[in-house]
């Protein structure tokens, strides 16, 4: 009898409808996070005409996708713990008693499905596993704002539930029994939350380095001391970045086309800046790189003002090639870099050049460069 009674406040405690709202709140703002900071991803990387990316701040992209990855990785037990507290309401009869809950029941749907999916999806990415046979950025994006879409009805559907849930009445009338196994239920999911986030973070947060033991990337570890996303073997570019023939072109809206060779580069004046090379990932790291300003080279081959700049590897994959808004070439730090630190850039990073820039997603530092098409 003792334990049936126990065995009951424990399950009114988690599975109330107090516990499904506050689950709810803290699932609702780690999405609205995430879902921003995505949508920011989405057009520095896909920029629209009326969108233009801007130079500064230099990292803001290292905190935006930052907190992209972090609230996503947050978000997994408190998703776990919200469908596991309202399990029991799925099957409750009859199935639809009123328009609001017929809405509600309707947004389960894409709400859950959609959120499966992104957080499944999201994290095989920052593995770099992909088991699913469509286009990652795409098949996410889209995804988010069906997700996103059923959220706000499914909230506009459950906003009186959840004010009668929360407010100080609906509290007092619990048995003191159930609000502290219900406090002690929500401490726990909280804490899940923030130790696994603790644990990866690390990869973008340096003070919390030594604490990302599940992060997939050391930011200190790799080529030169920090992470290759994709080698030189891979791109298929080992021969022709080698080849002491190389030149860097300088073609399209220019009064002076130009190519220059790896020694006609190093004579140009270098200009050195401490950037952030941020991936999609969610690992980031800062680097003190040096080489030519885009800036000074698009002023040799007179270019004219406020032009942008078509970058091409000489790789031929998906991400081997990128542009360079009027107001990142204007900037004076975007560069094409020679060397990292002390020392020339390794094959794998990018040698014989690559781009670096503020404020640029990882996948944007187009390495391995073979020409740049000025557009006026």
């Amino acid at each position: 009898m003792i334990a049936d009674t126990r065995s009951r406040i424990e399950d009114d405690a988690r599975r109330g409808e107090r516990v499904a709202a506050i689950l709810g709140l803290a699932l609702g703002m780690s999405f609205t996070v995430c879902f921003a900071t995505g949508v920011y991803s989405h057009l520095a990387q896909h920029p629209p005409g009326w969108f233009t990316l801007s130079a500064r701040p230099a990292g803001l992209y290292r905190v935006t996708q930052g907190l992209h990855v972090a609230t996503g990785i947050a978000a997994i037990p408190l998703l776990l713990a919200k469908l596991w507290s309202v399990y029991p309401k799925l099957f409750q009869r009859p199935p639809v008693r009123s328009i609001p809950h017929a809405l509600e029941r309707l947004s389960l749907l894409p709400l859950v499905g959609g959120s499966l999916f992104l957080l499944f999806s999201g994290v095989a990415n920052i593995e770099l596993w992909y088991p699913l046979p469509f286009f990652f950025p795409t098949a996410h994006y889209w995804v988010a704002w069906l997700t996103i879409g059923a959220l706000v009805v499914h909230i506009g559907a459950k906003l009186p539930a959840v004010r009668r849930s929360l407010s100080p009445a609906g509290i007092d009338d619990d048995p003191p029994a159930v609000r502290n196994d219900r406090r002690r239920f929500l401490l726990s999911v909280g804490a899940a939350s923030g130790i696994l986030t603790v644990l990866t973070v690390g990869q973008t947060v340096r003070p919390l380095r030594r604490l990302g033991l599940l992060a997939p990337r050391d930011p200190d570890v790799g080529t030169q001391g920090f992470p290759v996303n994709n080698a030189a073997i891979e791109a298929g570019v080992v021969d022709a970045a080698t080849d002491p023939g190389w030149r860097l072109r300088v073609v399209g809206a220019v009064a002076q086309p130009l190519e220059l060779s790896l020694a006609d580069l190093q004579a140009m004046p270098q200009h050195e800046s401490t950037l952030p090379l941020s991936c999609v990932e969610g690992w980031s790291v800062s680097k003190r790189w040096g080489g030519v300003s885009l800036r000074a080279l698009l002023a040799l081959a007179g270019a004219p003002e406020g032009a942008s700049v078509h970058v091409r590897s000489l790789g031929r994959g998906l991400f081997d090639q990128s542009d360079i808004n009027s107001v990142q070439a204007a900037d004076r730090d975007t560069l094409l870099a020679l060397r990292v630190g002390d020392e020339p850039i390794a094959l794998d990073h990018g040698f014989p050049i690559r781009l670096i820039g503020p404020n640029r997603p990882g996948v944007m530092q187009t390495k391995w460069l073979s020409e740049l098409e000025v557009v006026a």
